[in-house]
């Protein structure tokens, strides 16, 4: 199958599912979006990066690197969402009874 064909094939669907689904009318859907979510979502399910890279079809591992670059930009951009805990920080000081429990191990 071409490059062409796959294109006209997606957009067809696509065409079709932003019927049912209006959130699909703001979204780009192409091959090559649907390649990237699917390596993305790899990613996130814990399979190894050279694993992803040969299921891709790079040469190199270090060309997936993207995808990691990526994935730890979502969750930088989640944690900048979050707000810093209420109360004073510091180090954590065990008692007398966990300091016994831990020494007796």
């Amino acid at each position: 199958m071409s490059a062409d064909a796959v294109q006209y094939l997606v957009a067809k669907h696509t065409a079709v599912a932003q019927l049912k689904c209006a959130s699909l009318k703001d979204k780009r859907v192409s091959p090559h979006v649907m390649r990237h979510t699917a390596a993305m979502e790899l990613l996130q399910a814990g399979v190894d990066l050279s694993v992803i890279a040969l299921w891709l079809g790079h040469e190199s591992v270090k060309t997936t690197q993207i995808y990691l670059d990526a994935h730890l930009a979502l969750k930088e951009a989640a944690l900048a969402k979050t707000e810093p805990l209420k109360g004073k920080m510091g180090r954590f000081r065990p008692d007398d009874n966990l300091l016994r429990f831990l020494k007796g191990l």
